[in-house]
């Protein structure tokens, strides 16, 4: 019995491990919020910040720094496309200016915003705890006439709706073809650069260097050019 509940217990204390050690920064875009927009949404700047949210959405929706956020059951979650998929953000990486939403622009507020200024950020201290807060520390000061300006909506993805919407393996090229914003946050940068952009596939190994076949206008004049060499020949 002792020898059973000490293999329990090494169990449980690596298992809480691994999950915080995946709570940690941006997770794997694919997580599934619920969330099915048949077309790309209207957007609203919040005036006097870089962000975007989006008033006839159910739903705690915005966009910051060239990604959509959304706050939804304690979690907040980013993606690169509007409907995403959606990759888990830890509280202690949110960027700053997604915490700094005012209330008043969630159109789906948690039961513990009740009572919160609405022209102010929710208190995420009070809500994520002191431990957040010291991590966090200032999250919440900042100079009103320094914030940066908004990015660039991705327009783009209007066309991308219903079945045309693309697959997941697709998105990285359409997005890097059509959106040539580069994030300002580091975080976002960091999740940007690692599932919206397709990185150039790799050279394989005995590949580099090999000749490429000509094209057909570089053939014909490749094949013209050696029926004047042998014209030379005979004439000589």
């Amino acid at each position: 019995m002792r020898y059973a509940l000490i293999v329990l217990s090494v169990l449980f204390w690596s298992s809480t491990s691994a999950l915080a050690q995946v709570s940690v920064g941006i997770g794997l875009p694919g997580v599934s919020i619920g969330i099915n927009l048949p077309v790309y949404p209207e957007f609203v700047r919040v005036p006097g910040y870089p962000v975007y949210y989006a008033p006839r959405l159910n739903s705690n929706y915005f966009f910051y720094d060239g990604m959509y956020w959304v706050y939804q059951s304690d979690n907040w979650y980013a993606s690169s496309w509007y409907n995403g998929p959606w990759g888990l953000v830890a509280p202690e990486v949110v960027p700053l200016f997604v915490l700094r939403i005012p209330v008043r622009y969630y159109r789906d507020p948690p039961a513990y915003f009740r009572g919160w200024r609405s022209d102010a950020a929710p208190r995420w201290g009070e809500h994520w705890g002191n431990q957040w807060e010291q991590r966090r520390s200032g999250w919440d000061r900042w100079d009103r006439r320094s914030a940066p300006a908004p990015a660039p909506l991705p327009r783009y993805q209007r066309q991308y709706s219903g079945d045309r919407y693309p697959r997941v393996e697709q998105q990285p090229a359409l997005h890097g073809q059509n959106y040539r914003f580069q994030p300002r946050d580091t975080v976002v940068r960091q999740h940007y650069h690692e599932h919206a952009v397709q990185r150039p596939a790799p050279v394989r190994r005995g590949q580099q260097g090999a000749p490429q076949e000509p094209r057909r206008g570089q053939a014909q004049g490749k094949d013209r050019e050696r029926g004047e060499e042998r014209g030379q020949e005979r004439r000589r």
